[in-house]
């Protein structure tokens, strides 16, 4: 961790990387509330302990387009935490994220050094925001991106096939990045000035890992971005996956992750935001490690392991706290009829709550080993659909055909959100 500056110099810029929130999110019936409200006050006592200077939210602020009203209440007294650090607060829509809700209240947010980005302009300088050091002097200059949705950027155009709105989308948003660059840079010579060059953005990367809560946001129109069409920004500071990584690319981009895991196979990640320190001319970013507020732990083992194991995972919980388990039972206890009943017994004197128990079975036309008993939210519309297609005796020809079709009704379900 960086010690507190002196706040004498001058020149010297601290901003925090984060994105994908998801405030109001429900993991299988259990509240987040509790953990979103530690992470934000620890966010809080970060930005003075660090004399932060910016937040930049990368998208996802909440999971869903109508958050509850404790969600928004979260949002809004976290912004009023922030008031007497001086801190700006950059709110950047995700695709989670409705327009609406996010602008309701963003008239209002520039009176306490928040702006918010709920959309694309058709003004380009409307997505140009400088940033100021705690002497408030310019010191960065963002370029501001939130989640851009096909319609904002393309007109629609009969006859197209979905290679072609791929292509089209994929140019638009590369226009959108060298345009909004080229006018940063104009600012810099037209103020003869340095400053360096932040961009933002939501939406999928060609070479990111990706984990099973983070879903399709282009469907059938775009499926990554790659990573050679940004500008070449100083630093580029990305949402809509949920793990931390840097992309293996000219320029210096990154995903800061969500703040808590959000689904089990992020269960044994360490959660993290993304630190940039600008002094003059020198760039320096380091993790910043986010506490674990709430344990969670997918252990796969048969029925007889399920003691030992479980006894491992909660053996390094603090006291008084509970671990959000998921088990997946291994093909040989399966198929018990009562596997739940026993599973629960086994449990009852451990500080567990078990969210999920999966049966994991061999299909043995495919040599392939699967969880069964997946529900809906651990799926993506595609998967939901091939698995549909296979229980089905179709030629490739009506395949590919029903697949067109689908990939059609999606594209307009998208665009009607």
């Amino acid at each position: 961790m960086l010690s507190p500056r002196n706040s004498a110099i001058i020149g010297i810029m601290r901003i925090l990387h984060t994105s994908d929130w998801h405030l109001g999110q429900h993991f299988i019936g259990r509240s987040r509330a509790a953990e979103h409200q530690a992470f934000l006050h620890w966010l809080v006592v970060q930005v003075t302990e660090l004399q932060i200077d910016a937040i930049i939210v990368a998208g996802d602020i909440f999971d869903t387009a109508t958050p509850p009203s404790y969600a928004r209440e979260l949002y809004n007294q976290f912004i009023g935490a922030l008031q007497s650090s001086r801190c700006q607060l950059v709110i950047l829509a995700g695709n989670h994220d409705a327009a609406a809700v996010l602008n309701e209240s963003k008239n209002l947010l520039q009176y306490l050094n928040t702006q918010v980005f709920a959309g694309g302009s058709a003004q380009l300088s409307e997505q140009l925001l400088v940033l100021q050091d705690q002497q408030q002097q310019p010191a960065a200059l963002l370029c501001a991106v939130p989640f851009l949705r096909a319609r904002d950027l393309l007109q629609s155009r009969a006859g197209q096939s979905a290679t072609d709105k791929q292509q089209s989308l994929q140019q638009a948003i590369a226009e959108h990045y060298q345009q909004l660059y080229a006018l940063a840079q104009q600012y810099n010579t037209q103020h003869r000035l340095q400053l360096p060059i932040i961009m933002t953005g939501h939406l999928t990367t060609l070479g990111v890992s990706r984990s099973e809560s983070v879903r399709d946001i282009y469907i059938g129109t775009l499926e990554a971005f790659p990573a050679d069409a940004f500008p070449a920004a100083d630093y580029i500071a990305l949402g809509h996956i949920h793990q931390r990584q840097q992309l293996n690319a000219a320029s210096d981009i990154r995903y800061s992750g969500s703040p808590i895991a959000l689904s089990f196979d992020e269960a044994g990640q360490q959660k993290q935001l993304w630190l940039l320190e600008f002094d003059g001319g020198k760039k320096t970013v380091t993790s910043l490690a986010v506490p674990c507020f709430q344990a969670l732990c997918s252990i796969k083992t048969d029925l007889a392991g399920v003691p030992a194991k479980v006894q491992q995972a909660v053996s390094a919980l603090p006291a008084g706290e509970t671990l959000w388990l998921e088990l997946v039972i291994a093909e040989t206890d399966a198929y018990l009829s009562d596997l739940q009943q026993r599973v629960e017994q086994l449990l009852q004197d451990l500080p567990v709550e078990l969210l999920r128990l999966r049966r994991q079975r061999t299909n043995q036309a495919a040599g392939l080993t699967v969880a069964a008993q997946q529900s809906l939210a651990e799926l993506s519309a595609t998967e939901v659909w091939q698995a549909r297609l296979e229980t089905e005796s179709l030629s490739a020809e009506q395949q590919q055909q029903l697949t067109s079709l689908h990939q059609q009704v999606l594209e307009k379900v998208q665009e009607a959100q």
